[in-house]
């Protein structure tokens, strides 16, 4: 009787904790859609509601890092303005509290496709992005 009790806690655990980790990931999921399909699509309150207001994006041109603030970021999405950008999520991997993803965004029309590297925290009940690391590589001319 003693290991059926012992077993039926376990299983309750490992099923508690499984079903925490698939909410923990659609809530990561759902934040990286919210800047993946607000950038693409002119919505940028979407993409403000996934990014922290203090992040900043950072890249290397040539041999100098640039630092972008999130805010001008933000600012320079257009409301309604639809954009030839796919994006899709490459990788998440996260604990507890913190997580880290890879976005690729395709354009087709600059002949590009960025990797953005992306850190993620969770507070006050909610994931946000607050850290943007990114680069791209031009597509071969036809």
């Amino acid at each position: 009787m003693k290991i059926n009790k012992i077993l039926m806690l376990a299983f309750l655990f490992f099923v508690t904790q499984l079903t925490t980790a698939q909410t923990e990931l659609q809530e990561i999921t759902s934040t990286l859609m919210d800047y993946i399909e607000g950038t693409a699509n002119g919505e940028p309150d979407r993409v403000k509601k996934a990014f922290h207001p203090d992040l900043n994006l950072y890249t290397v041109a040539g041999d100098s890092l640039r630092v972008w603030h999130g805010q001008n970021y933000t600012g320079g999405i257009k409301k309604g303005r639809i954009s030839n950008r796919i994006g899709r999520i490459v990788a998440i991997d996260y604990e507890n509290n913190a997580a880290s993803a890879k976005i690729e965004i395709l354009m087709p029309d600059a002949k590009r496709r960025y990797t953005d590297y992306l850190l993620l925290l969770k507070y006050q009940g909610s994931w946000k992005i607050i850290h943007k690391s990114y680069t791209f590589v031009k597509y071969p001319d036809e």
